[in-house]
């Protein structure tokens, strides 16, 4: 059971992109096409990290009981 080397690295420059695409929100200079695009890529970005942070908690569940087949019922470490 090995993650990609590159989850880690994708996890944080998919997190970097969120935060660049709220502040860009945020600041209110987007037309609303801009706007619900940058929305929607936003979503797919929080899904995205969401997911890593699924796995990653699995993984240490399964690594602080390996015992337990139910801690690692989920874990599907090729997800992304």
């Amino acid at each position: 059971m090995s993650t990609p080397p590159n989850a880690p690295q994708a996890f944080e420059q998919a997190l970097d992109e969120l935060d660049a695409l709220v502040r860009r929100l945020e600041s209110g200079e987007m037309n609303l096409e801009d706007s619900l695009a940058a929305y929607e890529r936003g979503v797919g970005l929080y899904r995205q990290c969401q997911g890593a942070l699924e796995q990653a908690e699995l993984r240490i569940r399964l690594l602080a009981d390996p015992a337990d087949p139910a801690s690692a019922r989920d874990f599907r470490p090729d997800a992304e």
